[in-house]
Formats: structure tokens, sequence, C-alpha cells
């Protein structure tokens, strides 16, 4: 597909995504030391990881976080947010800079939607970090995609990660959060950083991979993860992505071949249908007012076991994603809004199972 043929895509994805954020994007003012094509050449980082793209950016530069909490919990929450990287210029990096101030400012709107959700129980830390361009990486197999996100990308989120637990951390157990393109790098970061730094992954309380697909293949192939089982258990992974009926049998970027969910209401792993009723609320924006609200009985949940996703019916007009990346009807947008107070108890109930040394019980 053409940039020029992908611009009614890209508003309708960013209105959905993006609250109505300008659509300004980085142009090709390559940072020192990069390619034409932005791309950098490889580095090897000291702790052992290799095949890393370029020199990361500086997060000794508190420029380069968005988040840096006051620490008044006992846990860490360390957030990497979704494709806020949207340009369609001709000349546009296929990876944006650091320093792309449309990114930043879409990070920010997208943080108030999604990680705050973390901010009751845990001291939420959130970098920067050098994204694709969607306009790059959307015509991709999830494979190519995954293996895309492993330039510039990967090397910054490993960055902040090393500057984090040596700097912020301070040995308090966490959790590592994302959604679409930061839950792919949060899949990368469990599957080979945490394997790199098994001293960090033992502290970890959960893992919230959102918006894009955990699946029984790779699990296999990273035999220390689990996947979770239930509402309570710890050092797991928590992983879903939202959908309407009409989304079966078609194509959804984030939705790979034998994904798993879980129930993000009643929090098993079967079909058991969980009513709207049973939400404990659903954080929706008020266009009118600009300001978010919770409400009640909006959004019911049902696994399809097969597909691997978690299934809606709420209304379609107000929260489907109407854009050929996600299907016909698909609530991508919206995983974290729709089931925001059931993951914000979900996270206290995991933290208080972790520091009572409950480390399995659904």
């Amino acid at each position: 597909m053409k940039k020029k043929n992908l611009k009614t895509v890209l508003l309708t994805m960013a209105a959905c995504l993006l609250l109505g954020v300008s659509l300004t994007g980085c142009t090709k003012t390559d940072p020192a030391g990069t390619t034409e094509s932005g791309i950098q050449s490889e580095t090897e980082q000291s702790n052992g990881i290799t095949g890393l793209v370029g020199t990361p950016s500086d997060y000794s530069d508190n420029e380069n976080w968005m988040a840096l909490p006051e620490i008044t919990h006992a846990v860490d929450t360390f957030y990497l947010y979704p494709t806020c990287y949207l340009d369609e210029s001709e000349d546009a990096l296929p990876i944006c800079t650091i320093d792309n101030q449309a990114v930043r400012q879409r990070a920010q709107v997208i943080y108030e939607n999604q990680a705050t959700v973390f901010e009751e129980s845990t001291n939420v830390f959130a970098p920067y970090y050098r994204q694709s361009n969607i306009y790059e990486v959307m015509d991709m197999s999830s494979q190519e995609l995954e293996t895309y996100q492993q330039k510039e990308q990967r090397t910054d989120v490993y960055a902040a990660l090393d500057y984090y637990f040596e700097h912020y951390n301070n040995g308090r157990p966490f959790i590592i959060a994302g959604h679409s393109q930061g839950s792919i790098m949060t899949k990368i970061v469990l599957g080979e950083y945490m394997a790199a730094h098994p001293e960090h992954y033992e502290r970890m309380v959960a893992a919230y991979v959102i918006g894009y697909s955990i699946t029984s293949d790779w699990l296999a192939e990273h035999p220390y993860l689990k996947f979770a089982e239930g509402a309570g258990d710890t050092g797991v992974i928590v992983s879903w992505n939202t959908e309407g009926p009409g989304n079966k049998g078609q194509h959804n970027i984030v939705v790979e071949d034998g994904a798993i969910s879980i129930n993000p209401i009643n929090w098993k792993r079967d079909d058991t249908y969980a009513a709207a009723d049973e939400n404990l609320g659903s954080r929706i924006i008020n266009e009118a007012t600009g300001s978010y609200e919770v409400l009640r009985n909006l959004a019911d949940a049902q696994l399809d076991t097969e597909r691997g996703v978690v299934i809606c019916t709420t209304d379609k007009a107000a929260f489907t994603d109407a854009v050929p990346l996600f299907g016909p009807e698909s609530f991508h947008n919206n995983d974290y809004a729709l089931y925001y107070e059931n993951l914000r108890e979900n996270v206290k109930q995991r933290i208080d199972n972790y520091i009572a040394g409950d480390t399995l019980s659904p």
C-alpha cells in the first residue's frame, strides 16, 4: 500500500487513538551518526546482548523520560506507549528521532488513557523511545514486524531499562506494561532482556502485554515465561486483544495465529461469559468536556479460544477501529479503556499477592 493512499486510514486511526492531537510528524533530519535511512551500524551492549542497532538514546537526560515519579509505592511500573509516530510525508524517517515533538505529545495523551491505570498502586516510569512509522510497518506480517522492531526501537528500550534498573529501581518489585507497538517491545524484552537479566526478572510482579499477541508457540520457545491462569498469579504475562464478533476470520495486524488471551473481567482462560454488569467500569473520555468518565455496564467480555481474543459486544459505532490494520470490528484502541477499572483492581491484587509471597493464586 503506497503512502499516498493511506491518508484516510491515518486520519481515522488518529481520531480514535489520539483524541484530536495534530498529525504533524518528524521529517528527514537525521541525528548524528545515522545513515540516510535513519538506521545506524550494529553495536553490542555490555550485558552480552548482541546485534543492537545504533547508539542508545541518553536516559541520564530527564528530558528523555515522559514520567519520572516520586517514589510513593513499594512497586514500580515500566510503561511503553503504543504507536505515536504517524508521518505520511515522502521524506519521513522510517524510525523517528528520540526528540520528535509530535510523538511526545501523542504519547502524553495516551499515557493518560492507559498508564494512569497503574498509578494508584505503583510508581510509573515511562521513557520516550524511537518508534517505527506506522506507514513503514502497516503491510508487514507479524513476524516481519517483530523483526523490524529490533532496530533502534529495541536499542532505546534496553538502554532505558538499563538506566532504570541501575539508577531508579533500587531493588523494588516491578510491573512492565505496554500496548500495541509498546507491547511488541515488551514482548521482545521478556523474550531476550529478561533472559539475560534473571536478577531483574525474579522481581517481576507481572507483564501486561496488551494489544499484541502472545502465542502458545512463543511461550514454548521461552519456557521460563508463564501466561496468567487467573486473577492473582504473579510473575506471569497478562495479555488480550479486544474485537467484536465481526472480526472473526478477518486480518488484524496485532492478532497472530496461536494467540492466547485472558478475560479482563472474570480473569478466566476459558470461554465463560462475563456480562457488562460484571465490569467494574470503563474509563472513556467525554468529548464535550474533555474529561474522562468511568461508565458502568458498557463492555462485556468472552474469550474466543480458537482465535485467542476477547470478544466484546459494546456499541460498535462508538468504539470500533474502522481501519484495515485491525479488521472491520476491532476495539484495539480501547483495550485498556473498556476494562480500565478491572485492570486497576487486578494490578492491586497481583501486587498484594506478590508482597504476601503468594505467587500462584488464581
